[in-house]
């Protein structure tokens, strides 16, 4: 059975992937271009202040190494292309692993029933995902160095990651728990427990999370960019959500009904076929 959720999770994964990488090509490549002109032609200004008016060797140096950068770089063509590719790739990554097999797995926990159940389950994505590791990684403009060295950021993010599943997990099965007992108030915000004690050990040890912005870059402009990329990963998984669900019901009417909700077949009315 597991096959099947694994086809639902890469048909989900493309049809988000394409989507988020055709936002990568329309919008956000041509806001980093436009970004990456506006420093380069501010650092090339400010440059030029410090230069004597009778050094046009120098400047030819420069107006030659430009020309060469400019002739080296990538048609903007291809640039879309492989940013819609990429694109595509990420999204049946995250099909597969996400709406394939943890939904395989954590699928009777999971609140809601019908077609809130995959966003329910898109939404525990995005937050482990994207959220947790923007608690010490938040979405940054183009430029911005890390000061952690790579292999501990890359510990760190694995780590955050980690620890954002099990938060959304843990979240999930205390309001399976709680919710028919207690109501759905209390489960509610027993759920929403482990995030918010992840969200304080993170303050705590890291502080509160801020964008960078590179020199060169206006603030507005930097702080646009990173609300791009918080956009797109959230319309991924909403979108992903939202194919999950439909094609998760066209295989079985009665397989988004949970453990504590009702099959279907047992809501239809008294003395229906």
């Amino acid at each position: 059975m597991i096959a099947a959720y694994v086809v639902n999770g890469v048909k989900s994964g493309l049809v988000a992937g394409l989507v988020f990488g055709l936002l990568v090509a329309l919008v956000a490549n041509p806001l980093v271009a436009f970004a990456e002109e506006g420093a380069h032609v501010e650092h090339a200004g400010e440059a030029g202040d410090h230069e004597h008016a009778g050094d046009h060797e120098h400047a030819g140096d420069h107006e030659h190494a430009g020309h060469s950068h400019a002739e080296g770089a990538l048609p903007a063509s291809l640039t879309d292309g492989v940013s819609v590719l990429s694109g595509v790739l990420w999204g049946v990554f995250l099909g597969v692993v996400a709406f394939g097999i943890a939904f395989y797995f954590l699928e009777p926990i999971v609140p809601g029933s019908g077609a809130a159940r995959s966003y329910a389950f898109g939404a525990a994505g995005f937050l482990t995902v994207s959220v947790a590791p923007w608690l010490a990684f938040p979405p940054a403009p183009p430029g911005v160095e890390r000061a952690l060295d790579p292999n501990a950021a890359s510990l760190l993010y694995v780590g955050l990651v980690a620890a954002g599943a099990v938060a959304s997990a843990s979240g999930m099965y205390a309001y399976d728990r709680l919710r028919g007992d207690h109501g759905r108030p209390l489960a509610a915000a027993a759920g929403a427990l482990p995030w918010a004690l992840l969200v304080a050990v993170a303050v705590a040890l890291v502080g509160v999370p801020s964008v960078a912005v590179p020199a060169g870059l206006p603030s507005d402009l930097a702080h646009g960019l990173a609300g791009l990329v918080a956009f797109g990963q959230a319309l991924t998984w909403l979108v992903m959500a939202g194919a999950h669900a439909r094609f998760h019901a066209s295989d079985d009417p009665n397989r988004n009904a949970g453990p504590t909700d009702p099959p279907l077949a047992e809501e239809a009315p008294a003395g229906s076929p």
